[in-house]
């Protein structure tokens, strides 16, 4: 039998890291900080050992999961940012809202490199389940588009973000996490992730907050702008009710169908 090459091998890790970390993603869902590399492996359908190769402890997993998810986090502002910069500012919303916004429903991902950067992380977990997500998009894709040229600009952004998450659920474990400080890792650990998240996801989001309520004709109204820290504590406050309000729909299942259901809820 000829030997693996150099390339073949990493391959193969980078595959099981990605494994690895999606099935830690559905587990911490159901058992949180009680997640043992046992039900890991267990989920992922691996040896014990094979995973303790990799994650000796439950902590380091969490923690390269968390930075792989943050790799994809800020993709799904990318179209509602780009749509709004081609609206001329001060346009009434019924006037955007008469066309469409081009919201893509498939969001390219990021690919795996297998550079870790300063947080340790390894690679793309998205890889290891294209295939259900072509599911899903295939199922509800049309009725969620048409939704999303319904709304405004910030709520087809939470319509597709929520979508995101019940393809991804390490991206929503990652948003759930951020609204609680990444409580589950030690500080030396939560602190760059938490600036990170905040540079990444809170800022991008805080702009299209901010540029939306423009649109909508708010700032002609005589309202000041928002200072910079309110920016971001909307954007918070936005992500927080978009996971709470999720986390039902995702456990039944259901979140990929009921995006827009959520967002006409939430008013965005």
């Amino acid at each position: 039998m000829t030997p693996r090459t150099k390339e073949q091998n990493e391959e193969i890790r980078l595959r099981r890291l990605a494994q690895i970390r999606k099935a830690a993603a559905d587990v911490f869902l159901n058992k949180g900080p009680l997640l043992e590399i046992r039900d890991v492996a267990a989920q992922a359908g691996l040896g014990y050992g094979t995973v303790y190769h990799y994650y000796s402890n439950k902590g380091d997993l969490l923690h390269d999961l968390l930075w792989d998810a943050l790799e994809r986090a800020g993709e799904w502002l990318e179209a509602p940012l780009e749509a709004l910069a081609k609206v001329p500012p001060m346009v009434p919303l019924e006037a955007q809202l008469k066309a469409p916004l081009e919201i893509p429903l498939e969001v390219p991902r990021a690919s795996a490199s297998g550079k870790a950067p300063a947080g340790g992380h390894f690679g793309s977990a998205a890889d290891a389940d294209t295939g259900n997500s072509a599911g899903a998009d295939s199922r509800s894709g049309s009725r969620e588009t048409a939704a999303a040229a319904e709304l405004g600009p910030v709520a087809a952004a939470g319509v597709r973000l929520l979508q995101l998450w019940a393809e991804d659920p390490a991206l929503y474990l990652l948003h759930k996490q951020a609204g609680e400080g990444f409580a589950s890792l030690p500080e030396a650990r939560s602190a760059p992730l938490s600036a990170a998240f905040r540079r990444e996801v809170l800022a991008p989001l805080a702009a299209l907050l901010e540029t939306g309520r423009a649109a909508d004709g708010a700032a002609a109204s005589g309202e000041n702008a928002a200072e910079p820290p309110y920016r971001l504590q909307r954007a918070e406050m936005l992500l927080a009710a978009l996971v709470g309000c999720a986390s039902l729909s995702l456990r039944r299942g259901k979140l990929h169908e009921e995006a827009g259901d959520i967002a006409r809820f939430l008013k965005l």
